[in-house]
């Protein structure tokens, strides 16, 4: 058993705190005001070799590991969780591909977000299904050698920006979960609607849209596995994000507990800092305890993908765990600021606006633990 990084994980992830310390903290703040999105940051992530961590080397990408993108993925959210989150949605949108799509799919689809920086999203929710994912209304219906694609989908990030999605829609309402498939849609396709940018409390710089598909004709080669193995394609790729979107949260979590451990030792409150005072150490020990308990869940759910063992409990514990440690943090933050915290000006309320947003996606916390439930039940 060893719990240390190898010395290049190591220098990967050195090379992502400095570009999230260098690029991101210093403007997070302004784009989350504006609710700017980060495209010229993202590029430069991109050409460091920090985005599309999944592309396997022989489609072009860097052949990193679910454990070397987890430890990308921390560092970059240590800059701003917000960013992350887009940065993140390519991952998630071209898992299914990497996991599921053939040889030549991974090549036609995979290899031109080697060769140039692209976008892309994972389309899953909708308005009226988001937790009851096997209840989706999007309709796929045959039209010979194309689909014929329609319906809704909400809470898209990346959506406005996006050269490519991954719809998942379903041939058969009656079938369920069975009836799911997965499909490849190039953005610049007649027929897509794109919805107005939410409006959100947290992950501002992120962009966030519906999209409706009016009558959008895909390929049929564009069909990830078989018509109805797109429930599977999902799962398992969902049991891959989870690591990443935990280690967001433990990115977050770190700099909520690194700012309240600077601003304790230099705020002075009846005559010490107040670092001295035992109700202030008790919420920065909690902290640390609760950083280092998700991070060894994070990484052993990543480091099960790269075994190739199913980590569905453990990715499960890990998203909830960190997410939920992560509002904590962030909050109790807030708290050892005081008035202050809860300013704009400095930078905890953000941290604490931007955690809650990770304990709702990809899976809300309650939703983790019903998959923990059913694994332990089994």
């Amino acid at each position: 058993m060893e719990f240390e990084l190898s010395s290049e994980q190591k220098e990967i992830q050195e090379l992502a705190l400095k570009f999230a310390r260098n690029e991101m903290t210093p403007v997070s703040q302004q784009y989350d005001e504006e609710g700017k999105f980060p495209k010229e940051i993202f590029k430069k992530a991109w050409e460091l070799g920090l985005i599309n961590t999944c592309i396997p080397a022989e489609y072009g990408g860097t052949g990193f590991t679910a454990l070397d993108s987890v430890v990308i993925s921390e560092a970059l959210a240590y800059g701003c969780m917000g960013m992350n989150t887009s940065f993140m949605a390519n991952d998630l949108a071209l898992l299914p591909i990497v996991l599921g799509g053939s040889d030549e799919q991974k090549k036609k689809f995979l290899t031109p977000f080697t060769e140039e920086f692209r976008i892309a999203s994972f389309c899953l929710t909708e308005p009226g299904n988001g937790s009851d994912a096997a209840g989706i209304k999007t309709s796929l219906k045959d039209g010979g050698d194309h689909w014929i694609l329609n319906g809704e989908k909400m809470w898209i990030t990346n959506a406005g920006y996006a050269d490519l999605f991954v719809v998942y829609a379903t041939i058969n309402p009656e079938l369920k979960h069975k009836g799911i498939t997965a499909v490849v849609v190039d953005a610049k396709t007649a027929g897509i609607e794109m919805g107005k940018k939410e409006d959100k409390m947290g992950h501002r710089s992120s962009d966030t849209r519906g999209i409706r598909f009016n009558n959008v004709k895909v390929p049929k080669e564009n069909t990830l596995g078989k018509a109805g193995e797109g429930w599977a394609i999902a799962m398992n790729t969902l049991d891959h994000s989870r690591p990443l979107v935990a280690s967001s949260a433990l990115g977050g979590a770190q700099r909520a507990m690194e700012l309240s451990i600077n601003y304790s030792k230099e705020r002075i409150q009846f005559g010490v800092p107040i670092a001295k005072h035992q109700a202030v150490q008790f919420m920065i020990a909690e902290m640390g305890m609760k950083i280092e308990a998700a991070r060894l869940l994070t990484y052993k759910a990543a480091w099960m993908c790269d075994k190739g063992e199913k980590n569905s409990q453990i990715a499960s514990y890990a998203k909830a765990f960190a997410s939920d440690s992560c509002m904590q943090i962030t909050t109790d933050a807030v708290q050892i600021y005081g008035g202050y915290g809860y300013s704009k000006e400095y930078p905890v309320e953000k941290l604490m606006r931007d955690a809650k947003l990770i304990q709702i996606y990809e899976g809300t916390s309650q939703i983790q633990r019903l998959v923990m439930a059913r694994e332990l039940l089994k």
